[in-house]
C-alpha cells in the first residue's frame, strides 16, 4: 500500500527580526545594549518622568477643558522704605529679597526711565519706575517702585501644592542644577523613543506600519498647530 505525499500549502510567516535594524545588529552584543540602555534610561527618569507627565497634563488643561487643581492666592500691599532708602534698583531687589525671604538670585530688575506723559491734556513728568520680580516654586511678587516714594507697591501670588508641581515642571524660580536635572530627564526621553522604537519593530508589523504610525502622529501634531496658529 502506497501513501501518496500531499503537498502542504505554504503560509505566509509574519515577519521577524528587527526592521529597523540591519541583521549585523540585530544579533548579540547589541541587542544586550539596546534592552539595557532602554531599562536604565527609563528608571533614571521614572519618578521625574511621573512628575513631568503629571504636571504636562495640568499645564496642558491651563486655558481649555480646565482641571480645576492649580490654585493661588493673591495679596497687595505697601512695604516701608528702610531708611537710607536702596540708592539702585539692584540694592532694592537685594533688600527685597531679605525681606521676603527670597534667594538674591531669584530676582529680576527693570528699570522704565523717567517720561512725559498726558493727564487731562496737560503734560506730566511721570518719575523712573523699578519693577522687580522675585519667584521661587511656591511664591511670586511683583514689585514697584515709583523713585521718589517712601515705599514700595508688592503683589504676592502664592501657590498650592499642585501650582508648585506646574512651577517645578516649568523651572519657575529654580537654580541651574534642577535645570541641568530636567535636562537628563529631556535627553533621557529621547534616547527611549530611539531605543523603544527600535525594539518595537521586534513586533509583528511591516515597515509600511512603522512608517505609518510615526508619520500619522506626526501630520496630527502639524495639523493642529496649524490650526491654533490660524484660528
Amino acid at each position: 500500500m502506497s501513501t501518496e505525499n500531499t503537498a502542504q500549502p505554504v503560509r505566509n510567516k509574519p515577519p521577524s527580526g528587527y526592521l529597523l535594524l540591519p541583521k549585523a545588529l540585530a544579533r548579540g552584543t547589541f541587542l544586550k545594549w539596546l534592552r539595557k540602555t532602554h531599562a536604565w534610561f527609563g528608571l533614571w527618569g521614572a519618578a521625574l518622568g511621573f512628575l513631568f507627565g503629571f504636571t504636562g497634563i495640568l499645564l496642558n488643561h491651563h486655558n481649555v477643558l480646565k482641571i480645576h487643581l492649580v490654585s493661588a492666592t493673591q495679596n497687595q500691599f505697601e512695604l516701608p522704605l528702610p531708611t537710607p532708602q536702596p540708592a539702585t534698583p539692584q540694592a532694592m531687589a537685594n533688600w527685597l529679597s531679605e525681606t521676603l525671604h527670597f534667594q538674591q538670585q531669584q530676582a529680576k530688575v527693570q528699570r522704565e526711565a523717567p517720561k512725559t506723559v498726558l493727564w487731562n491734556n496737560q503734560p506730566f513728568q511721570q518719575p523712573a519706575l523699578w519693577k522687580i520680580t522675585l519667584r521661587n516654586p511656591q511664591h511670586n511678587v511683583q514689585a514697584d517702585y515709583w523713585e521718589g516714594n517712601a515705599f514700595v507697591s508688592i503683589k504676592q501670588e502664592d501657590g498650592n501644592f499642585f501650582s508648585l508641581l506646574t512651577r517645578l515642571h516649568k523651572g519657575s524660580g529654580m537654580g541651574v542644577a534642577w535645570v541641568l536635572l530636567a535636562d537628563t530627564l529631556a535627553g533621557g526621553l529621547i534616547v527611549l523613543s530611539l531605543t523603544g522604537t527600535l525594539m518595537w519593530t521586534h513586533l509583528h508589523g511591516t515597515r509600511l506600519l512603522a512608517a505609518g504610525l510615526g508619520l500619522g502622529s506626526l501630520i496630527l501634531a502639524l495639523f493642529f498647530t496649524l490650526q491654533a496658529i490660524g484660528s
